[in-house]
């Protein structure tokens, strides 16, 4: 549909700016883990932050998305990103894990209603069969950005200096505290930069016309709970657990290659970029696969592969275990957007809300890091990272029993 492309793109350039958002968080969470002294456990809560927004703001996003449209849902979380964004300058400048952990709670609400309006809006923009292409199209730009972030921000946020305790303690107070603040102030400028950009974006789309989509309920057959459907119900239970696995996998990486290959923190952000942005061409290859296989085989495969690949960087030791985890962001690259799309198709009118339901599973990016930090705090980071293991079996059940799916219709009115 010619008259969308111009929508399309500009529904795909959210889906940059939300990765690159949350692609973050794994550089902030070894860096806020210096300059506010915090345990594993205690880090891990830069995530619970962020994803935490998704479950509370998932189904406001969806009620005001479906009394003003999407247009109005996507300006409202980027004014909420913008503001989140900004207010990492005073949290800096207290050296508050609290503040910090409110500013990025605001920006995680922001993304929670970029998300639940542009995932559904990017399926329904177009020919209904190819919704599975086209969000995984879109979520390829999401790649995009989270082989950015953790470059830039490994560029730009990170010092590379850590200290060990010994060399803490041989500190004077006031050293300690100079080295703590001159830590915490490097976010201040990248956030002020990233809310400006936001905020211009903001304004833009404001000023542009975006087409309104209409959903029938042809396709649903029936008015009544979405709790009946009960793919969309399976598919809120992979996604919580495929996002926890994703969040699991990224977030203690720098911790996990500094432990089990001696890499230090700026070189192994340099190895989550690489990872991330394999990740990113796995959407691009994922999206042209789809093209000669059902996305539900696909991912049934890519599901298998994973669990080898996680139990392999346990199992293994040195730089083998970290070239496993690279090789699991490659493979997790299409499944958040074919479980979304599958998990919505035929919804109809239900379209938003059955969204709002899917990006609230968003919060278990805050549930498993936790589990996953306090694991590590009692064994290991390496033992730890056994927990994805579990999320990848859930996401295989979830693919076999959509095996029977081959093409992916969404109702639309065009």
């Amino acid at each position: 549909m010619k008259k969308n492309t111009f929508a399309v793109s500009l529904i795909i350039s959210l889906f940059f700016l939300w990765g690159f958002a949350l692609n973050l968080n794994p550089i902030l969470i070894p860096h806020l883990k210096k300059a506010c002294q915090l345990t594993d456990t205690q880090s891990a809560f830069i995530d619970s932050a962020s994803y935490i927004a998704y479950f509370l703001l998932a189904i406001p996003a969806g009620k005001v998305m479906k009394r003003f449209g999407y247009k109005w849902g996507i300006v409202i979380g980027l004014l909420l990103f913008a503001v989140g964004s900004f207010l990492f300058y005073p949290a800096a400048s207290t050296r508050s894990y609290v503040f910090f952990l409110g500013a990025l709670f605001i920006i995680a609400s922001g993304l929670a209603f970029l998300e639940t309006a542009a995932n559904p809006y990017i399926t329904v923009l177009g020919d209904p069969e190819g919704a599975a292409g086209r969000i995984n199209f879109a979520q390829s730009f999401n790649g995009l950005a989270a082989t950015l972030a953790p470059f830039l921000g490994g560029l730009f946020i990170l010092s590379g200096e850590s200290l060990s305790p010994e060399q803490e303690a041989a500190m004077s107070p006031a050293q300690l505290d100079h080295y703590l603040n001159m830590e915490a102030s490097s976010v201040q400028i990248p956030f002020l930069i990233i809310g400006a950009v936001v905020l211009l974006v903001a304004v833009f789309l404001m000023r542009t016309p975006l087409p309104e989509i209409e959903e029938s309920d042809q396709e649903t057959g029936h008015e009544g709970s979405l709790l009946k459907h009960k793919n969309l119900m399976f598919g809120v239970v992979a996604e919580f657990f495929y996002v926890g696995a994703q969040v699991c996998i990224s977030s203690f990486f720098i911790r996990f290659a500094e432990q089990v290959a001696g890499i230090a923190e700026k070189p192994a952000a340099m190895y989550l970029s690489g990872a991330l942005l394999g990740f990113m061409v796995g959407r691009f290859i994922g999206t042209f696969l789809m093209r000669y296989v059902a996305p539900a085989k696909l991912l049934a495969l890519y599901s298998l592969v994973n669990i080898v690949l996680v139990l392999a960087a346990v199992l293994l030791d040195g730089y083998a275990s970290v070239y496993s985890l690279i090789g699991v962001l490659f493979f997790m690259s299409i499944m958040f957007p074919t479980i979304f799309s599958l998990s919505i198709r035929g919804l109809g009118s239900k379209t938003k809300e059955g969204s709002s339901l899917l990006i609230m599973a968003i919060v278990g990016g805050a549930v498993f890091p936790v589990i996953m930090g306090k694991l590590s705090d009692m064994t290991n980071i390496h033992l730890a990272y056994i927990v994805p293991v579990f999320a990848f079996i859930v996401i295989f059940f979830f693919a076999l029993r959509n095996l029977g799916v081959k093409k992916l219709k969404l109702s639309q009115a065009h």
